[in-house]
């Protein structure tokens, strides 16, 4: 009889499949709304007098709690101590209230003329928010992330991941194409965002479904017969194991590396779009939105081809060639048209999938199960300071740089893309290392994920 229900659960593909897709919905549901301020730069500057620097602090101020608190890493050694199930109920709990302060704050529900270290009160605000928002969402992606190795170990890994990744980017595709229609058609900057508010409480009841699953997929294995030696628990200790580990490090700056030259361009894309590209307001955002849109797709095949034929040091290193390549296009001042502007991002948004569905499932492969949680939550805690860091740095470059003088909101983009390509450019290498060291210490990466 154990048997049976063992085979229902995770050795049933029905069961991880219908697991994956419950989890996923929850994580799209955080992705809108991490987004969803990204078309609503100008918007901003219009209506609330809010600078290209005011923005980027906002911005980076999601990464707040997961830096400077290392709150990030805190949530995964809760999350190797407590389970799936209690750490991914708190993270959703966190990510709701952090959405409910930004948008009181963009509401203007707290003080709007005032100041609190150096910047107006409702950015100050919102930015609290989007902190607090940003531990919790956080803290569930490490959180699903260990569920799908939990339930698709010895299956289709990579391609689990690839799909979590292209549902999580249909919140983005949403955010990016109708929160600047949504805004302007109630008049109102924070509807887009009250939005993101009621979607984030669907996916927190999503993730209640999934505990019912996760308890039965427990009480089986429980039941089945030892099949080996107890495997021990987390330990403080594993910590040094995971940051002596060479490539764990390689994988992790690598993230940085990479996600810096694509979620930060993401708050800034719409605005480019505009100023360089000359595409209609109301439209901007569905240039950017192509992107995620791309991704949809393309990172569950890329995921299957890494199950079935490995290579995964590889496609990272072609997707960081591709970002790279993809930054100094929109540097260069030739081509300022929407179909151009369109195509690249096709391209970067091939370089998105490729990069996401080799790099997560490597972790699997050079950390051990037991620390995955704090290894992911370790790679997410440095990804964060790209995250917080660099929004910050692209917002001052615009308004130092970008701004042409004595012209009345007038851009010119070079200086900031080329910051981007930098990005890029430094993740190759760090790519080339990655595929140096797989060869040397045998982890595995260019190996298929399904076990024959």
């Amino acid at each position: 009889m154990t048997e049976i229900i063992k085979q229902k659960l995770s050795n049933s593909r029905t069961a991880r499949w219908a697991t994956l897709c419950i989890v996923s919905f929850t994580m799209m549901c955080g992705y809108f709304i991490t987004d969803v301020m990204s078309p609503l730069e100008d918007l901003l500057m219009q209506a609330h007098d809010w600078t290209s620097t005011e923005y980027g602090f906002f911005s980076g101020a999601y990464g707040w709690f997961n830096v400077f608190f290392f709150m990030l890493i805190i949530g995964g050694i809760i999350l190797d101590k407590m389970g799936v199930r209690f750490t991914g109920l708190m993270a959703c709990s966190l990510m709701i209230a952090g959405a409910l302060v930004k948008a009181c704050a963009i509401s203007g529900v707290f003080p709007t003329d005032s100041m609190l270290a150096g910047y107006k009160m409702q950015v100050f605000i919102a930015g609290l928010g989007f902190a607090l928002f940003g531990m919790g969402a956080e803290i569930a992606g490490i959180t699903v992330s260990k569920i799908i190795v939990k339930w698709f170990t010895g299956h289709e890994l990579a391609l689990a991941m690839g799909f979590q990744v292209a549902l999580a980017r249909i919140g983005t595709f949403f955010a990016l194409s109708y929160s600047l229609p949504v805004a302007k058609h109630f008049q109102s900057v924070s509807a887009p965002i009250w939005l993101g508010v009621l979607l984030l409480c669907i996916g927190a009841i999503s993730f209640l479904v999934y505990r019912v699953m996760d308890k039965k997929l427990d009480a089986s294995e429980a039941a089945l017969p030892e099949t080996g030696p107890p495997e021990e628990g987390f330990k403080l200790n594993d910590i040094k194991l995971i940051i002596s580990n060479k490539g764990f490090w390689l994988i992790a700056i690598l993230c940085v590396l990479f996600y810096s030259g694509v979620f930060p361009f993401l708050k800034f894309a719409t605005k480019l779009m505009i100023y360089k590209y000359g595409v209609a307001e109301d439209l901007a955002g569905s240039i950017p939105g192509i992107l995620p849109a791309g991704t949809i797709l393309l990172t569950p095949l890329f995921g299957s081809l890494y199950d079935r034929i490995g290579k995964g040091a590889t496609l990272m290193l072609i997707g960081a060639i591709m970002l790279t390549t993809v930054h100094i296009l929109f540097a260069l001042p030739v081509m300022n048209e929407w179909w151009f502007a369109a195509i690249v991002m096709v391209v970067l948004g091939i370089a998105f999938s490729l990069v996401p569905s080799a790099m997560w499932p490597a972790v699997a492969k050079i950390i051990p199960q037991k620390q995955l949680g704090t290894a992911f939550s370790l790679v997410f805690y440095v990804q964060n300071w790209g995250l917080m860091g660099v929004p910050m740095l692209i917002g001052w470059v615009i308004d130092r740089y970008a701004r042409i003088p004595g012209e009345t909101l007038a851009y010119d983009y070079t200086i900031p893309m080329l910051v981007f390509a930098a990005f890029g450019a430094l993740a190759i290498m760090v790519a080339l290392l990655l595929k140096a060291e797989d060869k040397k210490q045998g982890y595995g990466l260019e190996q298929p994920n399904i076990k024959q």
